[in-house]
């Protein structure tokens, strides 16, 4: 085997050495951007629920505000109604 002949197949070695080297690169990155995508579809799932609760309590909030609104205005009709019939006894 003549000294070219060496050195192209150090070279080809080398070259090889270096397209194992990418596989494994790029089997690495494959797997870490399945981790990664895993990762965010977990948190754009638990967004989701937050944001379903936030709804939720918001809606409680408005319902309760409302239901206060009621009572108050219930109670104030009563006082009315206390206030006109001591009027009329006087």
């Amino acid at each position: 085997m003549g000294e070219s002949e060496g050195m192209a197949l150090d070279r080809l070695d080398a070259f090889e050495s270096r397209i194992r080297d990418l596989v494994k690169l790029v089997q690495e990155l494959k797997k870490k951007n399945a981790a990664i995508e895993e990762e965010l579809k977990v948190a754009r799932r638990r967004l989701t629920e937050k944001d379903e609760a936030n709804r939720r309590w918001e809606q409680e909030r408005v319902d309760i505000k409302l239901r206060i609104e009621r009572v108050l205005s219930d109670v104030e009709l009563l006082e009315c109604l206390e206030e006109r019939k001591e009027v009329a006894r006087d």
